[in-house]
């Protein structure tokens, strides 16, 4: 009777490891231990048995029908708070138990806005589906107001036995903390900037590239457990996963700087007779530190970085802001030394740098970018209130809104038929709503039973909840016979079924989600059995009772499945995904414009909304696929990186025009190749967003094998060249090439997983 969990195999089944198989075993215990002490001295000790019944199916709901993430203490926290609206939900169903319609509607109701509630994030998500059984169990005959006290009670007694195992008995250790996770990769960040910026080998002072790399993989929200995910439409929530996609591109940029040579100068004329990018010769006028290999004004920035880093990591571990940071301080510094840079490069000074040095230069830059990104987003992360707007307001506009404007704004995006959690909300309530008058109109005895398979097989997708429901039905069978066979050479001999229960709830809890739903459904059978047993008298003909319920739950599902959204949240986050890269390459070729235009400022910079736009739907389907309970695995495809890639597109969009707009008119022998770089790169955009829908690829000219776009020699200009500008710009460019080729490395080659 367990969900899937959310991060199982997608092809056949993975042996779980010994860590898994101990947290299995551990809540099979806390779970038995809830719900027999809520149980037996109830049925045997004072003789109320709706007490009973509600204490076990509080613990069996909340403890292994509900997926709640965390640690043993943060899950009795949500199940402490879930306790007043578990109360309100028995009460409602108590009450529209009077005629199978109001209940049918009722479930609709319930079943939408507890489904719904996973935009809320992963404990919501988690709690949800024990939520729904509150109301389930009490919504079906006999109508009996004069219940309603003793259901609370039980319900009550439950889940606070259930809350105090959970902290007391074998409790679930915590995980590593985003915080934690973010801090170290900081960490590593900064060791790698300062042995930059000192000309050092990164052996022993820092992280090698592909270590960096990797460091920064650990960052995807796929990677971590749900409890950890920065998945709420809170601020503090938005600012930490900006936090580490900021920390990601920062850890990329300084594997990309520390594989590249150090960019020593060489001698002016062979620079500018050849127009070639020169060796590691040095030259009397170069502007790099001859023991280092870099230019001081580089050397100082990314001293900066390493600083910024050490502070952010400092706040991060204290969960502390650092009062004494000057968040202006590292934004002040890139103004600086891209205005020192653009005088040398235009010749108003006379140390003018070389290529090699321009376009180190031009990744500690972007590094100095992302640096800032990240302190900013930490700072408001911890801060915990509202804030002074903060540019550019297209990543940060959450920083001065309102709580309520957060969460308003997180539901109303959600409400429309392209979301993910709308449509799973939909579905749900559909289902249960169809199964409740269902076993109404047929008047099936524990009708519930219906609801609850539809409940615990239903899937995100037609294909998956057919793959639950074929052993699901062989282990209902064959739990049938057992608990039939049982219930007729027994008969009432309740002490027997007293034995047996507590026995059978640890196998059932522990042997389910161990070998499979065919053993969990057959020993849940066992276990309903020999519980209703002891509550009443009953038959054997209990047992095909429970074969005709799930079943018919089943096909209920099945149907629902079949018929609403059948590729759950792949499908939308496959298409949100393509959307934002095909909405990239329009401000791509925008901003070329605006930085090649003649005379310079003439053209008006493109419009951000779209990429805006585009990029919180596709953030709010990629964060819905990763808390949806039961939801995908970890996926081949690096959705996080289309993330990043749409992001530092944003990024440049807003601050080369600002710190790059040239002072002179640049010829068409330069504009030319470079705006013919950009609209490859925009076509490149199209077309992989082509392949991650898979539709076809549109047609034009295949994308530059260079790293960088071609462009003339710097000695065969014959106007006056704004180096820097244009340096920036293949940096720009060439990074995004990169970090395309990264999200095409990732899609799978079938069309089967393609963005799971």
């Amino acid at each position: 009777m367990t969900r899937a969990p959310a991060t199982g195999p997608r092809r056949g089944r993975r042996a779980p490891s010994t860590p898994e198989r101990r947290s299995v075993v551990h809540r099979a215990i806390r779970v038995t231990a809830a719900a027999s002490a809520g149980f037996y001295p109830f049925v045997y000790g004072v003789d109320r048995p709706n007490v009973a019944l509600y204490a076990l199916f509080a613990a069996v709901a909340l403890g292994m029908l509900s997926p709640i993430p965390g640690s043993g203490r943060q899950r009795a926290a949500v199940m402490l708070r879930a306790l007043p609206v578990g109360l309100a939900l028995v009460t409602l169903g108590t009450v529209l138990a009077v005629t199978t319609w109001a209940a049918v509607l009722g479930m609709l109701v319930v079943g939408f806005v507890l489904t719904f509630a996973a935009v809320a994030g992963p404990r919501p998500a988690g709690a949800a589906p024990g939520l729904q059984l509150f109301y389930i169990l009490a919504c079906f005959p006999p109508y009996a107001p004069q219940a309603l006290g003793a259901r609370l009670a039980g319900l009550t007694l439950g889940v606070l036995l259930l809350a105090a195992c959970e902290v007391f008995l074998l409790p679930e250790p915590p995980s590593v903390s985003y915080r934690e996770r973010l801090a170290d990769a900081v960490a590593t960040a900064g060791r790698t900037a300062d042995a930059a910026a000192g000309g050092r080998a990164t052996e022993g002072q820092a992280a090698p590239a592909e270590r960096l790399r990797e460091s920064g993989r650990q960052l995807r929200l796929s990677y971590l457990p749900p409890a950890e995910r920065p998945a709420g439409a809170g601020r503090v929530d938005r600012a930490l996963a900006e936090a580490g996609a900021a920390a990601r591109a920062l850890l990329v940029q300084l594997a990309r700087l520390t594989e590249a040579a150090p960019a020593r100068a060489p001698g002016r004329d062979a620079c500018a007779t050849t127009g070639t990018d020169p060796g590691t010769g040095t030259d009397p006028d170069a502007t790099t530190d001859a023991g280092t290999g870099t230019d001081p004004a580089s050397a100082e920035l990314l001293n900066l970085v390493a600083t910024t880093c050490s502070v952010t990591e400092s706040a991060l571990r204290t969960g502390r802001p650092r009062s004494q940071s000057d968040p202006l301080a590292m934004e002040g510094a890139i103004r600086d030394f891209q205005a020192a840079r653009n005088a040398r490069g235009t010749g108003e000074a006379n140390d003018t740098p070389h290529v090699p040095v321009l376009r180190r230069q031009s990744a500690v830059l972007a590094v100095a970018e992302s640096s800032r990104i990240l302190e900013t987003s930490v700072q408001v992360a911890l801060d915990g209130g509202r804030t002074r707007p903060i540019e550019p307001r297209e990543l940060f506009w959450y920083a001065d809104a309102s709580t309520a404007l957060l969460w308003w704004r997180r539901l109303a995006g959600n409400m429309t038929l392209h979301s993910v959690q709308f449509q799973n909300a939909v579905r749900t309530a559909l289902g249960l709503g169809a199964a409740r008058l269902v076993a109404g109109s047929l008047d099936l005895s524990h009708g519930f039973w219906v609801l609850l398979a539809v409940l615990t097989l239903g899937r995100t997708t037609a294909w998956e909840t057919w793959k639950a429901v074929r052993p699901a039905l062989v282990g209902t069978l064959a739990g049938a016979v057992a608990a039939g066979t049982v219930l007729l050479v027994v008969g009432q001999h309740t002490e027997v079924y007293a034995a047996v229960l507590g026995p059978g709830m640890l196998a059932a809890f522990a042997l389910g989600p161990l070998l499979g739903i065919a053993w969990g459904q057959a020993l849940f059978t066992l276990v309903v059995s020999t519980a209703f047993a002891q509550i009443a008298p009953v038959t054997w003909h209990l047992a095909g009772e429970r074969i005709l319920d799930v079943a018919t739950g089943s096909a209920i599902g099945l149907l629902c499945g079949l018929l609403a959204w059948r590729a759950g949240a792949t499908s939308e986050v496959r298409r949100t995904m393509a959307d934002l890269l095909r909405s990239t390459g329009p401000l791509i070729t925008g901003t070329v414009q605006v930085l090649t235009a003649t005379p310079p400022g003439s053209a008006s910079p493109p419009p951000t909304y779209p990429v805006l736009h585009r990029l919180r739907l596709a953030e709010a389907a990629y964060l819905q696929n990763r808390s949806e309970p039961g939801g995908t695995s970890a996926a081949p495809m690096d959705w996080h990186a289309v993330l990043i890639t749409a992001n530092h597109v944003m990024l440049g969009a807003h601050w080369l025009p600002l710190i790059d707009l040239p002072t002179t008119g640049v010829g068409e022998d330069i504009t030319g190749p470079v705006r013919t770089a950009a609209d490859r790169l925009a076509l490149e955009t199209r077309r992989i967003a082509a392949l991650c829908v898979d539709e076809q690829p549109p047609a034009g000219p295949p994308a530059a094998g260079a790293d960088r776009p071609a462009g003339p020699a710097p000695g065969s200009l014959t106007l006056p060249l704004p180096l820097p500008t244009l340096i920036d710009l293949e940096h720009w460019l060439s990074s995004l090439r990169a970090e395309l080729a990264h999200i095409e490395s990732s899609v799978p080659d079938g069309s089967e997983t393609a963005g799971r």
